[in-house]
Order: C-alpha cells, then sequence, then structure tokens
C-alpha cells in the first residue's frame, strides 16, 4: 500500500464537507417545512367548529369536551425525538460547525490510519527483496528496487545508495534527513487530528456561554415570572454544545495518540533496518580528491 497524496487527501476531504453542508441545508430546510405544515393543520382545526353554525346539544358538548382533553392530553404527552430536540436546540449556526468537526475528524482518522499501515512505511517483502540482492552482490538491482518503492523505507534506501559514493558517514546522514522529513510530513497531517480535539471543546464552551445569555435574557425580560420555556431553551442549547465539543474531542485525542505512538514506532523499524542494511558499507571512506 502506497502513501496518499495530500492532493488527493484534500479532494477527499473537500468531497465530504460539500456533502455534509448540501444535507445539513437539505435538512434545516426539511425541518421548516414541517413547522409550517403543522401550524396550517392546526388553524384548519380551531376553525373547523365555527363553520358549522349553531350551538352543539348538551351531550355532544360533553362529547367533545372530553375528546378535547384527551386529545390535549395525547398532544402533550408526544415530545420530540432526541435529535429533533437537539437540532432546535443548537440551531443551524453550532449544527453545520459541529457536523463540520465530526466528519472533518472521521476523515482524518481514515486518512491517517491508511497512512500509517506498515506496509506503506516499512514493507516487509522490501526488507527481504533487498537483503537478498545485497548478499548476491547485486547493488544496481538494490538500487533500483529501493527507488521504485515509494514507502519511507524504500526513500530511506535508494537515498543511502545513491550517496555511498561520497562516503559511508554522508550516506547515513542523507538517509537520517529523509527520515527526518517524511516523519515531520507525517506528524503534520496526524497533527489536525489534535487541533480538532483542542478546538471542540472550545466551540462547545462558547455554547455554554450563549446558552446561559439565552436563559438569564429570559429571567430578565419575564419580570417576576420568567417563561419556564425560554429557561430550558437556554440550559438546553449551553449543554448540548457542551456534549457535542466533548463527544468530538474525545475520540479526536484518543485518535491521535494511538496514531502518534504507531507512526513513532514504524519510523523506529525503518531506522533500525536502514541501518542493519547500510552498515554493510561501513568501510566505505570519503571519496579521494
Amino acid at each position: 500500500m502506497r502513501f496518499i497524496e495530500p492532493i488527493f487527501s484534500l479532494r477527499v476531504l473537500f468531497v465530504i464537507l460539500a456533502a455534509s453542508v448540501a444535507l445539513l441545508v437539505a435538512g434545516s430546510g426539511a425541518f421548516g417545512q414541517d413547522d409550517i405544515d403543522l401550524d396550517a393543520f392546526d388553524g384548519a382545526a380551531q376553525e373547523a367548529p365555527a363553520e358549522g353554525g349553531g350551538q352543539a346539544p348538551a351531550g355532544d358538548a360533553a362529547a367533545g369536551g372530553a375528546s378535547d382533553s384527551s386529545d390535549s392530553g395525547s398532544s402533550e404527552g408526544k415530545k420530540d425525538s432526541y435529535l429533533v430536540w437537539m437540532y432546535r436546540s443548537l440551531g443551524w449556526f453550532f449544527t453545520i460547525v459541529f457536523s463540520l468537526l465530526s466528519l472533518t475528524m472521521v476523515a482524518l482518522i481514515v486518512i491517517n490510519i491508511v497512512a500509517l499501515q506498515r506496509s506503506a512505511l516499512a514493507p516487509e517483502e522490501l526488507a527481504e527483496d533487498f537483503g537478498a540482492l545485497l548478499d548476491q552482490n547485486k547493488f544496481q538491482e538494490a538500487y533500483e528496487l529501493a527507488k521504485n518503492d515509494e514507502s519511507l523505507l524504500g526513500k530511506s534506501l535508494a537515498t543511502g545508495l545513491a550517496r555511498m559514493p561520497n562516503g559511508f558517514d554522508k550516506a547515513i546522514q542523507a538517509m537520517q534527513d529523509v527520515e527526518q522529513e517524511e516523519t515531520m510530513r507525517l506528524e503534520h497531517q496526524l497533527g489536525y487530528l489534535a487541533l480538532i480535539g483542542n478546538l471542540a471543546p472550545m466551540i462547545g464552551l462558547f455554547g455554554t456561554v450563549v446558552g446561559m445569555i439565552a436563559s438569564f435574557q429570559a429571567i430578565a425580560s419575564g419580570g417576576a415570572a420568567p417563561s419556564p420555556q425560554k429557561l430550558a431553551e437556554g440550559i438546553a442549547t449551553a449543554l448540548f454544545t457542551t456534549e457535542l465539543g466533548l463527544a468530538i474531542a474525545l475520540p479526536a485525542l484518543a485518535a491521535y495518540d494511538i496514531l502518534k505512538n504507531r507512526l513513532a514506532r514504524f519510523v523506529l523499524d525503518v531506522a533500525v533496518l536502514s541501518d542493519n542494511f547500510m552498515g554493510r558499507f561501513s568501510n566505505v571512506g570519503a571519496p579521494r580528491q
């Protein structure tokens, strides 16, 4: 398995983000349409008794009162689902922000898992074939084999053999430079997970402040008897933003630590293999002037 090119990774990430924005816009429109249809239905239901004209009999009135009470009780008993409640509490802004963060986190985890495979960093087949060619003193074939391999081990071995005519010390230094450069590139790609892990709780804290301000505003404008519904809406916003911020940060930071340790282990394996192979040329000195 080869390295994922940075351009390809960015294209995949862009497609995922664009699709998520489209789904969120469509979802918000669907929520709004459902609310409009329900309001129209409620208005039609309230105007229906007035069109009949006249008063209903006492029995019918009693039956109607009982049915109305049962309908009101059933309507009060109906509750929104957890996702709908979360969407209404977050609003469109926090919904889009947390959705983009979560999808970006998943895309980065998948990209880094694919990139940090042993077959992409230190393939065993390359090590076996390279060692066999060195045993047969086929140095040119060994160089071509390492040069055509895009793994970190292949780049390191090809660089070492190419610089060997300049001396053993310079070849080792060139190999270390290649390994360090490639490690920095992978760590930079991996660091975005840590950024999301640190950014998500801060956005959740910002939402907490926004929700608490809304609740205190309801208390200030409500006088002696503030609306419990307004208070609940502000508190729900504060809690949901905190919950989502932590829910995104925890897997992002855990994946970052796990993948960082995985990268360090594979880089160490590459360094050990490269030193072992290049150690056969330790008697090669600097070129004569």
